[in-house]
């Protein structure tokens, strides 16, 4: 008895050692991640051109020996470890490009970086926090590169370009790197994925099983007319009016026709062109807009009842109208059975109290399409900046976060790993 009480305790005493050491490794990163995190910062790049990003990630990642490939899906990253054990495949996801905007604070690492987009002068900026990403998912790959013996499994470090949309005629973001193959060779298992939040406090997390934010159709409305002088209108076909016939009517298939108890639902039209001149009436006008929705029977609904009524209140003016879609991101959809199996993790590095049930959020995001290939789970990191009672939203010049909720994120990806993997075998 003696001697299994002996072994008991020592066995013990070993597991506490290596949970201390993992903890100090993690305690000992903040420092580094904050430093590349401000790295980033001040030297953003635009979607599909994350050259730089690419090549600061990719020089770390092989100096903790790990096999890296670069240039999937363009600037994409990735990484993997091998545990010393076998086991399942887990993927861990950071996006890494920046914003066309033109930062607005005084941060000693504020960026100063100008270009040009679509035509437009512009500065960049990470303003969504991408840069946390890529600095959490960095700190996280050297953690987990020191303990590979207590790995059952692999790692598959992902570092996407263009979450935020490839430029007009280009692939990229996650359909780009799922189409080159990112999900096999070794194929994924499963899939974690974060994103920090300007309006969440430091130290917790929200998660929603099931869909957490919407997918994504970018949709282009052509109306036909027919010129004619402003000042006879009855001798031509008024594209302007029958657009704004067709916006009216759009928002009545959300107030009429989708069943909003169920899901949320937006249809917005973001942009009009036409005319050149006070006095014509033009030959054509394009809306350009987004559709959002949280299910996949709502999207089918709501793409059918656009493309009738765009047609038939054209044709109903006198006019012809032709409407297209472009899918940029599917519903976020968190497996039901992953989100309740690894939970327990979340709560272990946060505490229970911390990790709060969420609302769907109408944003999107391409991480979507992973969780069409396997099981994936997308949560949101508190990042809230201190005393802030109101947040600086993302995707605006004033957009800032809270360094120390880094950490938080750092841990949440360790503990889901090891509890994945180890759970698995």
């Amino acid at each position: 008895m003696k001697k299994l009480i002996l072994l008991f305790f020592i066995c013990s005493q070993f597991m506490l050692s290596q949970n201390t050491t993992i903890e100090a490794d993690i305690a000992e990163i903040e420092s580094k991640i904050i430093e590349w995190r401000r790295y980033f910062h001040q030297n953003p790049e635009l979607s599909n051109r994350e050259f730089n990003t690419a090549e600061k990630i990719a020089e770390h990642l092989k100096s903790l020996g790990l096999e890296v490939q670069t240039g999937i899906a363009k600037t994409g990253v990735v990484a993997l470890l091998k545990g010393d054990n076998p086991g399942k495949v887990i993927a861990l996801r950071a996006d890494i490009d920046a914003l066309p905007v033109t930062e607005r604070n005084n941060l000693p690492f504020k960026s100063e970086v100008k270009t040009e987009f679509l035509g437009t002068p512009t500065g960049v900026m990470h303003a969504c926090g991408h840069d946390t990403h890529i600095a959490i998912l960095m700190g996280v790959a050297e953690i987990l590169s020191k303990h590979k013996d207590k790995i059952n499994g692999t790692v598959k470090f992902i570092f996407q370009p263009a979450e935020e949309g490839p430029p007009p005629g280009e692939e990229g973001g996650a359909k780009l790197m799922i189409k080159e193959g990112v999900m096999n060779n070794p194929k994924v298992d499963a899939i974690f994925g974060l994103h920090i939040s300007s309006d969440t406090p430091v130290g917790t997390i929200e998660y929603k099983p099931g869909g957490i934010m919407a997918s994504v159709e970018r949709f282009v409305i052509t109306v036909k007319g027919k010129q004619t002088h402003g000042s006879q209108p009855w001798a031509g076909v008024d594209p302007i009016l029958i657009s704004a016939k067709i916006i009216d009517g759009l928002q009545t298939i959300i107030s009429r026709e989708a069943p909003l108890t169920k899901e949320a639902a937006v249809i917005t039209v973001g942009k009009i062109t036409a005319g050149t001149r006070f006095n014509i009436i033009p030959e054509s006008a394009e809306l350009i807009g987004t559709v959002r929705t949280l299910d996949k029977d709502m999207r089918t609904l709501i793409e059918r009842r656009m493309t009738e009524m765009v047609t038939t209140l054209a044709k109903a003016y006198g006019g012809e109208a032709e409407i297209t879609f472009q899918n940029n991101a599917a519903i976020t959809f968190n497996d039901p059975d992953l989100v309740a199996q690894m939970l327990p993790s979340l709560q272990k590095v946060a505490s229970k109290d911390k990790v709060q049930l969420c609302k769907a959020t109408t944003g999107g995001e391409d991480f979507s399409f992973f969780q069409e290939v396997v099981p994936g789970f997308y949560f949101f990191l508190g990042g809230m900046t201190p005393g802030n009672t109101k947040a600086f939203p993302h995707h605006t010049p004033d957009f800032m976060i809270d360094e120390s909720g880094m950490l938080l994120g750092v841990q949440s990806f360790i503990a889901l790993t090891f509890d994945y993997l180890n759970a698995a075998n």
